[in-house]
């Protein structure tokens, strides 16, 4: 099957996923351990627990096979074994795979390497298909890497100016921050991951300095949070920043990066804050 309009089509979906309210929710899981009342949260959220399936996309993992085990190992214990969907790139996508992936009521992103998950995904009928089930009401979790891809803008991981990967940036320096593009299901909001026990304040308070109108989510491990509208509800065992950049300040200095009155908001497990409209 040829998609010679693919590219048009994900875009009017990511269009259609900006400017109306999708049916479907987001649980993002900062990476880690899942605790067991995290994935039974989930599950319910999901309404698996109902009727349906549920489904792993493990394309961040360069071990597919391994990925998608240990991403079922705590939903096994519940009592429900998702469904791996596997490719590795882009021309390998066929109708029954974008159809598993359209139909599911959950669909769960493993973590590894987002920028691989945007490589073989993006631009596809599967990415298509993300999107609109998550308009139609399906529950789209995802954990590191797959919390990453959340975002319209995505963090690499990577820095521009120290190649040599590091997963705390040691400063606050413009144009050293690498992104791409994400599935677009949050709009004006960059998540990082990891986020307390990595260190990652730098990266994501260079994001809200550079880039105009954002919110920076940065999620702890075994923590997620539940986004219903513009609702985000913390759930797990750790906390969540968020940071923003209300008055847009931004000033540089010799390439470093300055600017006044960011706001930081610490929440705990069962609190609730808005997302940017």
């Amino acid at each position: 099957m040829q998609y010679k309009f693919l590219p048009t089509l994900v875009a009017l979906l990511l269009t259609t996923v900006c400017f109306s309210q999708p049916k479907g929710k987001l649980f993002i899981i900062g990476g880690g351990s899942r605790p067991d009342a995290m994935i039974a949260r989930l599950i319910k959220e999901s309404g698996i627990d109902k009727g349906g399936y549920g489904i792993v996309l493990p394309m961040s993992s360069a071990t597919q096979d391994s990925s998608v085990y240990y991403a079922n190992e705590k939903f096994i214990a519940q009592g429900f074994t998702l469904k791996g969907v596997f490719f590795t790139k882009p021309a390998q996508v066929n109708k029954q795979k974008t159809d598993s992936v359209r139909n599911a009521k959950l669909i769960y992103i493993t973590g590894g390497d987002q920028v691989r998950f945007m490589g073989i995904v993006g631009g596809t009928p599967v990415e298509a298909a993300i999107l609109e089930a998550y308009r139609n009401g399906a529950t789209i979790a995802g954990t590191s890497a797959g919390a990453a891809v959340m975002s319209k803008i995505m963090i690499t991981g990577n820095q521009l100016k120290h190649p040599d990967y590091e997963s705390t940036f040691s400063s606050i320096e413009e144009k050293n921050l690498e992104t791409s593009r994400g599935l677009g299901l949050l709009e004006n909001v960059i998540v990082d991951q990891h986020f307390l026990a990595r260190s990652r304040h730098n990266r994501l308070i260079t994001a809200v300095i550079e880039f105009d109108n954002v919110m920076g989510v940065g999620i702890d491990e075994s923590t997620a949070i539940l986004v219903v509208g513009k609702d985000a509800e913390v759930i797990g065992d750790a906390q969540v920043i968020v940071l923003t950049n209300p008055t847009q300040s931004r000033r540089s200095v010799n390439g470093i990066l300055g600017a006044k009155d960011l706001r930081m908001t610490v929440y705990l497990p069962g609190d609730h804050f808005a997302l940017p409209k």
